[in-house]
């Protein structure tokens, strides 16, 4: 152990207020670090919005508001002093003489450069390689993740797995009841939360529901837009208080994305008492477990098979929920922030 508090600067600017995702890992891995590094001096750097995100044990390096390849820039601008700069979301400084970290989430835009612009892709493909070469330590979020990262740059990750965000708990029977009146949301139903994004396959989910004989709602970013499918109902954003409720009330809460590198939403479904049905790619077999039903196709009648027990027995969908919540249990930020601290000490930082 050093004489002195090891001061430690991570990389947050992509921290947003109220985020989902990577921003959940940064806030909640942030909020649980102090406990488990209680003598290290700890910093972040952040958009100038997202300072009240910060625990008051966290100092924050206040930079300007901005996204795309502006942050990227400023993601590579020095950040003073210290002993270890963590990149939280791959970007590290261009100048530092610290020990460098990088959390890894996935790497989609080598496996799936199609989901970008191409110019984007370029871009995120060079800022991605060069975290990969450059990092002294590498930390990824699942087992798949840390496979890609091999195969891609031969190197070794410690692996370091997520947790659903604090807001993700059963909810009360009177919250359920709420929501159902304030979403107008029917008796039985198959939801898919997230970005319409060709990634996360929505029109299967649609399909499989139509051919269920059930609706199908969405929600998220593009929900309710152009490329949202013509046999579902889009809710648009919906407030963060209310998604356990949500997943709490859909009969059954589909994933179906093309690829993951670890899948907050099917984690947090689960320890919201929903009953979830994934795609069985990339890092969420490993992620889910026994919590969740897993499908290994984009066959349509393969996902109606999945489903139909669920919506049509209740008691397969009381097991699904109980086998879900006993699964999310073993999951805590608590315990990703643990695994943080241990792999800076084994890397001899701390």
């Amino acid at each position: 152990m050093r004489s002195s508090a090891t001061r430690i600067v991570f990389g947050a600017l992509a921290l947003r207020p109220g985020g989902s995702g990577v921003q959940t890992y940064i806030r909640e891995l942030l909020n649980e670090l102090p406990h488990c590094l209680p003598e290290a001096d700890l910093a972040a750097a952040v958009q100038r919005d997202a300072v009240s995100e910060l625990p008051h044990s966290v100092r924050a390096i206040e930079r300007p508001v901005t996204s795309g390849a502006a942050r990227a820039l400023l993601g590579a601008l020095p950040v003073g002093a210290c002993d270890v700069v963590h990149g939280l979301d791959v970007d590290l400084p261009l100048f530092t003489k610290a020990f460098t970290v990088a959390t890894v989430h996935d790497l989609s835009v080598i496996d799936m450069p199609s989901a970008s612009s191409r110019f984007r892709a370029l871009g995120e493909q060079r800022l991605v390689r060069h975290t990969l070469r450059r990092a002294d330590l590498l930390i990824a979020v699942s087992r798949f993740t840390a496979d890609r990262i091999k195969a891609v740059s031969g190197r070794e990750a410690t692996v370091v797995g997520l947790a659903p965000a604090a807001w993700a708990a059963v909810p009360t029977d009177s919250h359920v009841d709420a929501v159902r009146a304030k979403y107008d949301l029917p008796d039985r139903f198959v939801m898919q939360v997230g970005t319409v994004e060709p990634r996360k396959n929505v029109q299967l989910v649609a399909d499989a529901a139509e051919n269920l004989g059930i609706p199908c709602l969405l929600a998220g970013a593009g929900s309710t837009g152009p490329n949202a499918p013509a046999n579902s109902r889009g809710l648009g954003y919906v407030d963060v208080e209310d998604l356990p409720a949500l997943y709490s009330a859909a009969t059954v809460t589909a994933y179906a994305s093309r690829y993951e590198g670890y899948g907050l939403p099917p984690v947090e479904a689960m320890a919201s008492g929903g009953a979830v049905v994934a795609s069985a790619v990339g890092a969420l077999p490993d992620v889910v477990g026994d919590g969740a039903v897993l499908v290994e196709s984009e066959n349509i009648d393969d996902w109606v098979r999945a489903m139909r027990p669920i919506v049509f027995d209740a008691d397969v969908r009381s097991a699904l929920v109980g086998a879900a919540a006993d699964a999310s249990l073993e999951i805590t930020w608590r315990r990703t922030a643990e695994a943080t601290a241990d792999a800076y000490r084994a890397a001899g930082v701390l």
